[in-house]
């Protein structure tokens, strides 16, 4: 008698190996995320901008939380996310606010040069000097605080990630159950980051439980952005910055320039068709220490381009673009045509919020 397909054997044991692959995603935790992490750098709300700038340099990082007295501050958001002393429980800091490099350029390119002022050196020295807790909220990624629990699910991490959110804290030794989103009160003596970056490569090291989901493509699966904002090879790196914070921005596609109009190179046009030449975004910054952000300002922002542009096209596969961004540490990827005329891009939230999505329904 010939066996049915419901009882091949090799057939159970394919769908038992599936099964189990999901099995192990749902049950993933946060704290999977986070066991090689190291603890958080941070700067005290007193830092400088100077200061606080020189950190992310020597850190290589692009975000820093910072920490206050308890007691003597309202956190973004009205958090209070709390350090404490292990075995006494005194709380010894208050995490009042996120800095990113952007917040650093939008301080830089502030409403007072706005209006085509001259960006005098002296007036540089005066605004690197503001303390960090003084322009904590330039950016609505500062007046918030996200905190994750080791506990939360791996699926409702990817929910928080896939709505924009780029980092959050995670207390070591918390023992709170499962939360995502603003948490108001935390208390832990030890928190680390979780960014982005880090969901997408823990994802990425367990292929194996996602299926064929990243063999589609990113049309497919619905995770081209094709609302693109850029600026020309006449933009000067002061303009960029002005740009990117009135548009609040973490990076912008730089394009030919184009000879049938004439175009304000201080201005965002419609980078859409246009030929792709260079990226600039806030982490081209990150290498730059304050004493050279002075000479860099009225200089052309494509000089200071990554020299390999990250792109990919419309019928790559999600897995070729993840692997992009997770090789060349960027927080976004091109998309182009074969004359390399912009189409749109794939951030690292909208993978996040495709995956997701995918997976859910094969859960289903």
């Amino acid at each position: 008698m010939q066996q049915t397909k419901e009882q091949d054997p090799i057939s159970s044991a394919g769908k038992h190996a599936a099964d189990e692959n999901q099995r192990r995603l749902r049950e993933a935790k946060v704290r999977d995320l986070t066991a090689e992490k190291r603890r958080i750098v941070e700067v005290p709300h007193t830092a400088s901008l100077a200061h606080t700038m020189n950190a992310l340099v020597a850190n290589k990082v692009v975000a820093v939380p910072v920490a206050a007295p308890p007691g003597q501050w309202i956190g973004a958001g009205g958090s209070m996310i709390m350090e404490s002393d292990k075995q006494t429980g005194a709380v010894r800091k208050h995490y009042i606010g996120m800095l990113t490099m952007l917040d650093i350029l939008a301080h830089i390119a502030g409403d007072d040069q706005m209006n085509g002022g001259d960006d005098a050196p002296d007036d540089l020295d005066k605004k690197m000097s503001a303390t960090v807790s003084s322009i904590i909220g330039h950016c609505p990624e500062g007046l918030s605080l996200w905190t994750l629990s080791p506990n939360t699910s791996i699926l409702d991490c990817m929910e928080v990630f896939s709505k924009g959110i780029h980092r959050a804290l995670v207390p070591m030794d918390s023992r709170m159950e499962n939360i995502s989103g603003v948490e108001l009160v935390e208390f832990a003596s030890s928190y680390q980051m979780l960014t982005q970056m880090d969901l997408l490569r823990f994802m990425m090291n367990h292929a194996s439980e996602l299926k064929d989901i990243t063999s589609h493509s990113i049309r497919e699966l619905g995770a081209l952005n094709e609302n693109i904002f850029a600026i020309t090879e006449s933009t000067k790196v002061i303009d960029a910055i002005k740009c990117m914070r009135v548009a609040l921005l973490h990076a912008v596609p730089i394009v030919k320039s184009s000879s049938a109009t004439e175009e304000d190179p201080k201005k965002l046009i419609n980078g859409n068709g246009r030929r792709l030449i260079g990226t600039f975004s806030a982490t081209d910054l990150r290498g730059c220490h304050y004493a050279v952000l002075q000479t860099w300002l009225p200089l052309p922002a494509l000089e200071f381009t990554q020299q390999n542009l990250v792109t990919c096209q419309v019928d790559s596969p999600l897995s070729e673009v993840i692997g992009k961004a997770l090789t060349k540490h960027v927080h976004r990827v091109w998309v182009v045509d074969q004359q390399r005329l912009l189409l749109g891009l794939v951030s690292l939230t909208d993978m996040i919020r495709v995956l997701r999505t995918s997976i859910l329904a094969d859960f289903q």
